[in-house]
């Protein structure tokens, strides 16, 4: 979503490099999603990359997932905790913590979600798309 540059290969890993993250089609427009389970998972807004389905991970049995909802889990690394992924299960979907991923100057903040739960005592510049919960959902549902 918000991601209009070509799609790119990256290779990411966790803080002990026990578990390695190789998306074929990432995109350079990083997300915010600062819904209240996410802002507890890792103590502020999740910060992602949305890598699709292709997405290739080594070291799967050092992972530790939680089904966070009916629809979706969350993913770390069960070594050192690193916070990994968000995955929508039906769709395979994977969005990808953006810090497991070296910085590009390519990569730009396009889409913060769940404006709407956002606390009022942080805020990031610039002009990305700002969705409510709801509105995220109903363009979800549009998809279909």
């Amino acid at each position: 979503m918000g991601d209009t540059q070509a799609k790119i290969e990256r290779q990411g890993r966790c803080l002990c490099g026990a578990v390695t993250i190789t998306a074929k089609t990432a995109g350079h427009g990083v997300g915010s999603c600062h819904c209240a389970m996410c802002r507890r998972w890792g103590s502020g807004p999740f910060m992602d990359v949305d890598c699709g389905q292709d997405v290739r991970i080594e070291g799967e049995e050092n992972i530790t997932r939680y089904q966070s909802s009916d629809w979706a889990e969350r993913a770390f690394c069960r070594k050192c905790g690193t916070n990994l992924f968000y995955r929508l299960k039906e769709a395979d979907h994977h969005i990808v913590s953006v810090g497991l991923f070296e910085p590009e100057d390519e990569m730009a903040l396009k889409l913060e979600v769940f404006i709407d739960e956002k606390p009022d005592f942080y805020s990031f510049a610039g002009d990305a798309q700002k969705l409510t919960g709801a509105e995220l959902f109903a363009m979800m549902q549009g998809q279909d």
